[in-house]
């Protein structure tokens, strides 16, 4: 019974996934919102599932029964026999712009992830989902006086992203050591969009545009080893490695005056790239109780071709230039007693976190840095693992030379969906 239940939610959850993937896609939509966005192929993505992401974004050495986690491949082999995992994530963010006394607040809501995970045979293990990459969302727009033409109103904007879909396959050795490889087909539509118009009616609005189809097939690469310290305790080490493969697709540029002068280009691109991704983790495990974890990555975008790209590198006059991006997250996970029937409330999964965020473009010399911490717990429903996820966080990014700032509130809910197949129940 619970089985089908279970087949009609993914069901449905497929249906809800394609149909926002669509939608994403071609209405114009935020799925994230910064002033920052407008630089590269716009904001990256936190990454991880809910319960990742109230941990600060750890995942890297993170090898859990319960949760999908889809930070390192080599990660989907920690499972019970015969079990079937998936996890389906929303996400929702409040950011309040400042600069100086000017105040902007702006929400998003968009589906954050959806992946399901299976065993395969024996110590082998795999899984596949989607979850976005980078997110376009901004929209700048202010008014000046001139002496010949009068009020004439300057805006720019911008929407769209980069998704990905993903495969990752992983088998254990010896007991110890799993290995794990992840094939990844990246991609999404950027529109950006810079016009002007005058309160004067002789005067013909003028408006110019960018938008990029894009598209990649990348790899990435996992390991993770697990040292017992003890009957309960265990030391992980894990680490993952992302290739930068050549992006495809093309760019198309339009300008028109009034409603009738309008010119437009197509581009192929090539000699283009996305980053490379370097990641290191360790954690510690006690029992089934307590997950202390710190990864740090490296994303080297300094050889990929895109401040070269109008469209990608079209802010004005602010100098965009790509750099190497950097990322420090810590978190931990404690559940006071897995199996206790009085108090519900011991039974609940609490997490915290904090992360550095180095951003992987310098404008005007200086990277963009975000910093947050987090905080979560996991409630669980029904029977076995099956738990809903929820995740906040609290951060602030900005340049430190730049007087806009923006201070977010982030909201993460996660439905972790677990049950048991092709298992043979006997009667007496």
């Amino acid at each position: 019974m619970f089985r089908k239940l279970t087949n009609k939610f993914l069901t449905v959850l497929v249906v809800l996934l394609c149909a926002w993937t669509a939608n994403a896609q071609t209405d114009g939509t935020y799925s994230g919102f910064s002033p920052y966005s407008v630089f590269g192929v716009g904001q990256m993505h936190q990454p991880g599932t809910a319960w990742n992401r109230s941990m600060g974004g750890v995942g890297i050495a993170a090898r859990s029964n319960r949760y999908v986690n889809i930070l390192n491949p080599a990660s989907v082999t920690a499972r019970d026999s015969l079990s079937f995992m998936a996890d389906l994530g929303l996400n929702g963010r409040i950011s309040l712009f400042t600069e100086g006394d000017k105040k902007a607040l702006n929400t998003t809501f968009s589906i954050d992830d959806f992946v399901i995970s299976f065993p395969l045979w024996k110590h082998t293990a795999m899984m596949v989902g989607i979850t976005p990459v980078s997110d376009v969302g901004y929209r700048i727009s202010y008014t000046e006086m001139d002496v010949e033409t009068g009020y004439r109103t300057f805006t720019s904007s911008g929407n769209g992203g980069i998704y990905q879909v993903f495969a990752a396959f992983a088998g254990t050795l010896w007991n110890r050591l799993s290995l794990g490889a992840e094939i990844d087909y990246r991609f999404g539509n950027i529109n950006k969009k810079a016009s002007t118009a005058y309160d004067e009616s002789s005067m013909r609005s003028m408006a110019s545009g960018d938008s990029l189809q894009v598209n990649n097939v990348t790899a990435r690469f996992g390991l993770q080893y697990e040292q017992p310290l003890s009957h309960s305790a265990f030391i992980t080490f894990g680490a993952t490695y992302k290739l930068s493969t050549a992006l495809r697709g093309y760019s198309s540029h339009y300008e028109e005056r009034g409603s009738y002068d309008r010119r437009r280009t197509a581009t192929t691109l090539s000699g283009l790239s996305l980053g490379d991704e370097l990641g290191v983790g360790v954690s510690y495990r006690y029992a089934d109780k307590l997950l202390i974890e710190l990864d740090y990555t490296r994303t080297d975008w300094s050889r990929t071709g895109l401040d070269g790209v109008k469209g990608f590198s079209n802010v004005g006059d602010v100098v965009f230039t790509q750099s190497v991006g950097q990322a420090v997250r810590a978190g931990f996970a404690y559940t006071p007693n897995r199996n206790d029937i009085r108090y519900p409330l011991k039974r609940w999964t609490y997490r915290a976190g904090a992360y550095f965020d180095q951003s992987y473009y310098t404008v005007d010399g200086a990277h963009v840095n975000a910093v947050g911490v987090t905080l979560g717990t996991t409630i669980p429903v029904f029977r076995g693992y099956n738990g809903i996820t929820v995740g906040l966080d609290f951060g602030l990014r900005g340049l430190a030379t730049s007087q806009v700032k923006e201070k977010y509130f982030g909201f993460n809910l996660g439905f972790n969906v677990f049950d048991i197949w092709f298992q043979k129940r006997t009667y007496d």
